[in-house]
This record gives C-alpha cells, structure tokens and sequence, in this order.
C-alpha cells in the first residue's frame, strides 16, 4: 500500500501535534502517524503545562498560531502564575490539566483541521533518495512518501523501561518501543546517543490523609495561556504538599543497591532539573527534609502524581518509603515511579529551522533533539511544521532570534552548543528575558505568523486590537497630568509619597506601589478609558502598565546585550579558581571547571553558564 503526502509527522506526542497542525494549517497535505490514536498528546509524566520559561513558550506557541495553549485552557484545573513576587521578566503561567480532556481535546482539534490525515501504525524506516527524504516503511508494510518527514518520536526510540533490578524494552509504561528506527536513521551518518528520564508514583486519593498536608489552591483571575480561547471552564482543584523525612531517606538508602541508576544498570544521563528522589538523597546528603507536590490528574478521577518522587527504586521500597510520610501512611499506588532509556540525536547536526545537515527534508523536533518537556518538545514541533511546509512550497526557512522568542533561545541552544544532558529552559537562559515577557508574545511574533500563513486572521485581528487598545492607554498616560489633591490620600494609602505639583499618570505608574487598577478610582478619566467596551480589561491594562513601568530596564537590557558582543577580546584562563566561585551556581561552576574557556565569550556558550553568571565574572574582573 502506498500513501503520497507533502509531510509525515512521527509521533504523536506534543512535538507531533503541533508539528502537524501547523504544516496543515500551512495548506501542506500532512500525515500524523501515531501507534494509538487515543493516547494524542499523552501526558506521560505531571498532566501540568507550563512553568518557568516554559509557559512564556506555550504563549509564543499560541502567539505563532499553535494549538497547546488552547487545549490548555480548555482542559485546565488548576492554573497559576509563577514568580508574582518578582518582576514580569520572570511571571510564568503553569497550569495542571486533566490528563484525559487533555487527550481528547487534541484529538479534537486534529480531527477538524483541513490537510491532515491520522495515520495508526508503527514506523520501522526512514527512506531516503539522493540524500534527501523521501518517506517512511510501517511495520505493517505500508509505504508513506511524501516531500518532508518530521521525526517526533519521544522516548520510544529503542527506549528500556527500568524498576529496580527489573528492565523491559518499552517506550512509556505498558507501551511497546520502536526497534529499527534508530538504525535506519543513522547508517547515512547521524549520530545518536542515550539518555534517561523517569516519572514518579500515582497516588489512589481515597488513601491519603489530606489533614497531614498542606493545601494549595490556585488562581481564578483574569490570566490563561491563550490570548484569544474561552477562560477555564472546568472544575478547579486544590494541590497539596508535604515533606520526606529522615526515616523516607533511610528507607530509600537501604535500596540503593537495587538502583539502576547505582547499580550500573542505566549509563545514560538524567534530567538535572528534574532528579530522582534517590539522586537527590546522594546529591544532597546533609538535607533531612525534600519538598513533595500531590498534584490531581484530573477532574474527577482518584489518581494523583506525588510530583518531587520520581524514583527507578524496586516496587516495595518505593511504597515503604513513601508511607513513612505521615500524609501517606496508608497510601495505595496505582502504578509505581520507573526510569526510561532512550535514542536522541545531537542536536548540532540541525539547521536553526531544525532540517537535518545531513539528509534535506528530515526535520527532528522534542525530546530526541536532547530536550525534556513537553513545553520544550512542542514549540520545536512547531518550527518544524512550519519549516516543513515552507520547504515544501519552495520558500525560505522560518527561524527565530534569541531576542525575539524563547523557542528562539531553545533552538540556538540545541543547535550551537549541543547537549550533554536532558535540556530545560529556564529564564536565566535567555540573555534578553525583559524583551521575552509572557505578556507580549503576541507582539513579538504573530505578525510573523501571520505573513507565513499559520496565524488566523481572528488571531491576527485579535492581536492588532489588542495593540491599538495598549497603544491607547499609554498614550493617555504620557499625556494627561494628575494633581495632587486628586491623587495623594491615594498615594498615601499606597505607602508611596504625595505629590507637591502635577505630574503625569506615566510617571506615577513607574512607581513600584502603583498599578493602573489601584489609582483609577482616583482618576475618572483613566477608569473610563480602561473599562472602554474595546479593552478586554486585565490582560490589555497589565500589558501596558508593564510597558511603561519597565521602560527603564528594556533599554538598560539592550545596553547589555551590546556588551556581550565585546566578550571574545576578555581572556579569562587562569583568572578564576572556579570551584571557590560561589557567586556562581553549581552547575556554572562544575561546567567552567570541566572545560576552562580561553575567553568570557566561550564561557558565555557553555550549556549551563547563565547570562547572569557571565556578569558575575564581569564585574569581578571590573569591566
């Protein structure tokens, strides 16, 4: 049998999905081939999206005319914004979603967008003529030929699953893995290599104590993902928290001879960002105590994922530590927490737009680029759908920029400097996060998308009214003065000083104690223009505010980003005894150890290194 396309998409995970919508949307006839139609966008580890830097991506995906804020919005239980006690540089929305809902609403979405097809089978190998792709073989002999193919594959390539001394092949728990894909990618010189990555336990909620825990709620304001889906509609629900204890690590010691990751068994590396609870007792020694998150998989099931637990540990010693907590005494598991070994291919072997150096028309997007996330996985998906349309019609590569887009960041990152472990983003990996903020993503990016043709003209024209309302209240902030008897028993209440003459709304706004919400009562004009019917009131008055209270910094930024240009001239061999640095994190310290650059430049591309630990060093050496 033989099935003709423009693209194939493998896998169909969150790098898959997005990958296949978006070359979709870009009229290119696409194939999603998936081994289980009802496990789309499985969340194979925590049901949460978003988090630090990676929520900013799913905005920049939403932003780019992408699905995954949408279906997380639509399926969210619980959402909140990360990092509110510091500036809007580093406000992260995240968001637990209900597993499930999550599935089917991608599913969903899939099955109404124009141009692509679904197809259940198992990929077996990668054909290639005149060096370049040509198509795919299933394993049940069905050939696949199209212009581009897209490899999403996961952690199923080869992947062994790991509990104890206990190890099955498998690409996620009770799901086969994918033999012969590997090997018929590198025979035409790809390199690949292995990597690790586990998830913990699932807690049955009818065994737990929940009065030993701790609960935390989340939020119900105005914040989503999406700039333009419908606000949460289902029912929200608490997470709680609790602690291990010296008799949880001591249980857990007792084992470690049994750890694959101890033992030899796994040789691959794990997640830094996200480590075992075994790695974190080993790691850390001296702490008595690890933080641990009960977190609801979905609306209305039992299970729960007991987040800060991921273990590799046999059966019975994961379960008889985990009932030395006292909020789990008598805790039941549904299954238990397992470490999986995996392919991935080195990143360096791409082009930014994420087209393989060595076979035209290959594109690899997620976690076998070396990624862990499903954040991560999803905005390269959509580079890569992009890219494969774009191919196919003849036209340019779409690439982004690092001070234009976190996805930007993440694929500059992959492709320049490589991996030597799971890569996270993080904010400290962007040099220019006050330009990357979640609340402009739309500014940053959906005129771009809407030339290439993957935003709508509803996205387009969302976007276009969303900037003339902002335009419109800072106008109006820059222009109009405020005197002091409207204003200072306001000021005074704030905890900031009274005016002595008038002054501009703007200038006021710059204060720290100031939001546009917490003086328009005291300024009728200024209320007026931000309950005006065009105004979706909280997203379009914070985005403003922002603008003008952070005008300072974003120009200060661009300073510093000149800077860093100058870095190749500063020598910095032998000048630093690096594991004495502790202004430094861990991690720049053991990089900079393991690698001694000749120059701050150098140092500055080491994985690891953050732009913030590059000043560290500056301004130690008084430049």
């Amino acid at each position: 049998m033989l099935l003709k396309y423009d693209v194939i998409v493998i896998g169909g995970g969150h790098a898959g999905c997005e990958a296949a919508t978006a070359s979709a949307n870009m009229g290119a006839h696409t194939c999603l081939v998936t081994m289980d139609m009802n496990k789309i966008a499985q969340m194979s580890c925590n049901p949460a999206v978003g988090g630090i830097a990676k929520g900013q991506i799913v905005r920049e995906i939403d932003a780019l005319g992408g699905q995954m804020a949408l279906v997380t919005d639509a399926t969210a239980i619980q959402f909140r914004m990360l990092n509110r006690s510091k500036g809007p540089a580093v406000w992260s929305p995240r968001a637990q979603c209900d597993r499930e809902k999550f599935i089917w609403q991608w599913r969903t979405t899939l099955d109404n967008t124009p141009n692509l097809d679904i197809w259940q089978d198992q990929v077996r190998e990668l054909l290639v003529e005149n060096n370049e792709a040509a198509g795919v073989l299933t394993i049940w002999g069905v050939e696949l030929r199209a212009k581009c193919v897209i490899i999403t594959a996961g952690t199923f390539l080869n992947g062994i699953l790991h509990i104890g001394r206990c190890k099955l092949p498998g690409g996620r728990i009770s799901e086969p893995a994918v033999e012969h894909l590997t090997e018929s990618i590198t025979r035409f010189g790809i390199k690949s290599a292995r990597m690790k990555t586990g998830t913990p336990v699932r807690i049955d909620k009818r065994s737990v104590h929940f009065e030993d825990m701790e609960i935390q709620q989340g939020e119900s304001d105005f914040h989503q993902f999406s700039f333009m889906g419908n606000h949460r509609t289902l029912k929200q629900q608490p997470c709680w928290t609790c602690y291990t204890n010296p008799e949880v690590h001591k249980t857990l010691m007792s084992g470690i001879a049994d750890s694959p990751l101890y033992n030899g068994q796994i040789q691959s590396i794990g997640p830094r960002y996200c480590p075992s609870i075994e790695t974190k007792l080993t790691t850390f020694p001296q702490k008595e105590q690890h933080p641990l998150f009960l977190e609801p998989e979905g609306e209305t099931t039992n299970e729960m994922y007991l987040n800060g637990f991921s273990s590799s540990m046999p059966i019975d010693i994961q379960l008889s530590a985990i009932r030395k907590i006292p909020a789990l005494r008598e805790a039941k598991i549904y299954r238990p927490g397992y470490a999986i070994e995996y392919d991935f291919f080195d990143p360096t072997q791409l082009e930014h737009s994420l087209e393989s150096k060595i076979i035209k028309g290959l594109f690899f997007a997620g976690q076998m680029n070396g990624t862990t996330g499903y954040e991560e996985a999803a905005g390269q998906g959509t580079v890569a759908g992009i890219n494969a349309a774009l191919r196919c019609g003849g036209s340019e590569p779409f690439t982004l920029h690092r001070d234009e887009s976190y996805i930007g960041v993440l694929i500059d990152d992959l492709v320049t400097k490589g991996v030597d472990e799971p890569y996270r983003m993080f904010t400290s990996r962007a040099e220019y996060r006050i330009l990357l903020r979640q609340d402009n993503a739309d500014a940053r990016l959906t005129e771009r998308a809407y030339k290439l043709g993957i935003a709508t003209r509803d996205r387009y024209d969302w976007w276009l009214e969303k900037k003339e309302a902002v335009e419109r209240i800072i106008n109006f902030c820059h222009t109009t003065s405020v005197k002091p008897k409207e204003i200072n028993s306001t000021l005074e209440s704030l905890g900031t000083a009274t005016l002595r003459e008038g002054c501009k709304i703007a200038d006021l706004v710059a204060r720290p104690q100031i939001t546009l919400e917490n003086i328009s009562d005291s300024i009728l004009d200024l209320k007026q223009i931000l309950n005006s019917p065009q105004n979706r009131k909280e997203e379009i008055a914070e985005a403003a505010e922002i603008s003008m209270k952070y005008k300072g910094y974003i120009e200060r930024e661009k300073i510093i980003a000149d800077k860093m240009h100058r870095l190749e001239n500063i020598k910095i061999r032998g000048h630093f005894n690096y594991p004495e640095m502790k202004q430094l994190s861990t991690e720049a310290r053991q990089k900079l150890t393991k690698i001694d650059p000749e120059t701050l430049a150098q140092a500055s591309r080491i994985p690891g290194v953050s732009p913030s630990d590059i000043n560290i060093m500056l301004v130690l050496m008084k430049r």
